[in-house]
């Protein structure tokens, strides 16, 4: 029970590293605050944690918009008088074409949910956090936080960008008690792979030196070290979990 008597809020919660996060930290005593825009899987989720003896709460929000994000802080001070926990997990994929033929709405779409949708939820988890005296923030990047992949020009300066804001706002608030990392997980069993053929998935698998796509519950174990007290000593870092991708 690492977690016991703490409170997490959690973005997009309902599927993939959010659910496993979820599962995890209900499962080591954190009550937890789930937000998505899937609001069946959401509340399927909740019930999931509920009935087997954890606290949870979800909560329907899209975090490009920032009244949403103000009103999940809101929500989990409500239900549980405050927040320990943050991961700014909520992300989504884009187009895939190359920069000179890019979707100018997909890459606000992008963009609004990847890097605007974790500044929104920081922006409001702060002020929450600083009556506490000590929390954690986990701001979920990617292995594209740090390298280019062709033909995902908002994804990755999203994935970019979340890096850089995570390790500004850990320089700002780490002396106050908050500290701030980002995570950056390689290509994951997700659903945001849901629509690849066989033989994309299969050349994604081989660009991995570790032989395979990573399962959520091992990035929601990084995220669990990170959000505990073994970690305290840790802010404004990013941690690949990449199985090997950012060795090469």
């Amino acid at each position: 029970m690492e977690l016991k008597g703490k409170v997490a809020l959690i973005t997009g919660a309902a599927s993939g590293i959010g659910k496993s996060t979820a599962l995890l930290f209900a499962k080591n005593g954190a009550s937890v605050l789930l937000t998505d825009i899937d609001v069946e899987k959401g509340e399927k989720l909740a019930e999931e944690i509920k009935a087997s003896g954890g606290k949870a709460v979800f909560v329907k929000a899209d975090t490009s918009q920032p009244k949403d994000s103000e009103n999940s802080v809101k929500e989990v001070l409500s239900h549980f008088g405050k927040l320990d926990i943050a991961v700014n997990n909520a992300g989504i994929g884009g187009e895939q074409l190359p920069v000179g033929e890019y979707g100018i709405e997909s890459w606000n779409k992008v963009i609004g949910i990847n890097l605007s949708g974790v500044f929104y939820g920081m922006r409001y988890q702060i002020p929450a956090m600083l009556k506490n005296g000590k929390a954690s923030i986990i701001n979920v990047a990617s292995i594209l936080g740090s390298v280019g992949f062709s033909n995902s020009a908002a994804y990755v300066a999203a994935k970019h960008g979340v890096v850089g804001l995570t390790k500004t706002a850990a320089l700002e608030y780490s002396a106050k008690g908050i500290r701030i990392n980002s995570v950056g997980p390689a290509f994951i069993r997700t659903p945001l792979l849901d629509n690849l053929d066989k033989d994309v998935l299969e050349q994604l698998v081989s660009v991995h030196p570790i032989g395979r796509l990573g399962e959520p519950e091992e990035v929601a174990e990084l995220f669990m070290w990170l959000a505990g007290d073994r970690s305290s000593f840790a802010t404004g870092a990013y941690y690949p979990v990449d199985g090997g991708y950012l060795a090469q």
